[in-house]
């Protein structure tokens, strides 16, 4: 279920982009000119990123930010060495297209345990990880 603004709600940012071409010979800019990449088919000619792998970038850094905030809630400082590897795998199947993804996140140091617990406590808070959470496989794993 979305989650519903109500008075309480802030907006804090609205990411705008304008995206011609699609997946085959696109482009897409942010509003601000941060954002100015190619996109090409995945795995396929040209020199360009594709969707896939800017969803592993963005929900990767989220969910690092995630875990440092599930962190600072239980008094516990980050190794260095923090690391997330994300895997976005574009299938198709008998329903058409979709997606799976697989966080790899290294907490070196840090007690097995409690890794745990930072990883599903950011599982939860990461917005990309509820907007998706129900429509796609996820596989978190501690490395």
């Amino acid at each position: 279920m979305p989650q519903a603004m109500t008075l309480d709600t802030r907006l804090l940012y609205t990411a705008r982009t304008h995206t011609t071409g699609g997946r085959e010979k696109g482009a897409s800019r942010s509003s601000d000119g941060r954002l100015d990449v190619k996109l090409s088919v995945p795995g396929g000619p040209g020199l360009g990123t594709n969707p896939e792998q800017l969803l592993a970038a963005g929900w990767s850094a989220c969910f690092e930010s995630a875990m440092a905030v599930a962190a600072r809630n239980r008094n516990v400082t980050l190794p260095m060495g923090l690391a997330i590897a994300a895997e976005v795998d574009l299938n198709f199947g008998d329903g058409g297209y979709f997606l799976s993804v697989r966080l790899e996140v290294s907490l070196p140091g840090l007690d097995g345990t409690l890794a745990a617990a930072l990883l599903e406590s950011a599982h939860a808070a990461c917005p990309y990880s509820k907007a998706t959470r129900g429509n796609i496989d996820v596989a978190l794993r501690l490395v």
